[in-house]
């Protein structure tokens, strides 16, 4: 039976503030429902996430600003981070962390800059909303073996399919130079190497 994340709850002190925030961000609006004063739901979705974010009046007993750790995933963490700072978030500064697995909690084991090698999963940043609900920004590029059905290959918006195809592009012309000839197939070979990327599969050559 699949199981996919739908929502994340986030715990806020004033609803009417956090809206602002996130939708500054260019996170899409999908519902502002009250029944009365005691109870509103407020639904926002980040751009090319399949799960979404709820806050608001009575919809979580956390405290507000008790989230941390949530986490987004970018394919090029310093034009995220240009971004971000452009729209009012105040990023961290790129980071990895000195243990090169995953970030440790806080701020600790931080080391200035993006993975040195721009390892996928290395690289990340964190930004926090007006309650200090902590957000992190981690850059993925190619993902790890069956992190993805490959049966249900999507991309999420049109800038990821664009740079999947740069991607693509650019092996298929090192598979030219090394057979020494032009591939009449090559659409074929763009599809096979998009799809086992995107399923951390082993690419073709």
């Amino acid at each position: 039976m699949d199981m996919k994340l739908e929502i994340v709850v986030v715990p806020v002190a004033d609803v009417d503030r956090a809206k602002t925030f996130y939708m500054a961000l260019g996170w899409r609006l999908d519902a502002d429902i009250a029944t009365g004063d005691d109870f509103r739901v407020v639904q926002v979705t980040p751009p090319g996430s399949p799960a979404s974010v709820i806050f608001g009046t009575s919809v979580t007993s956390q405290a507000p600003g008790t989230a941390q750790g949530l986490h987004l995933i970018v394919d090029d963490i310093e034009a995220a981070h240009g971004e971000l700072k452009r729209l009012g978030a105040e990023p961290s500064e790129v980071f990895h962390d000195a243990g090169g697995i995953f970030h440790h909690a806080g701020t600790a084991a931080r080391v200035p800059g993006p993975d040195p090698q721009h390892t996928s999963y290395g690289s990340f940043l964190s930004f926090g909303d007006p309650d200090g609900n902590g957000w992190v920004l981690q850059e993925v590029t190619t993902r790890l073996p069956g992190r993805i059905d490959p049966a249900v290959t999507t991309f999420a918006s049109i800038a990821d399919l664009a740079a999947a195809l740069r991607r693509a592009a650019a092996a298929h012309g090192e598979h030219e130079a090394r057979t020494g000839a032009a591939d009449p197939d090559w659409p074929d070979w763009y599809a096979d190497h998009m799809v086992r990327e995107q399923a951390g599969g082993e690419l073709p050559r």
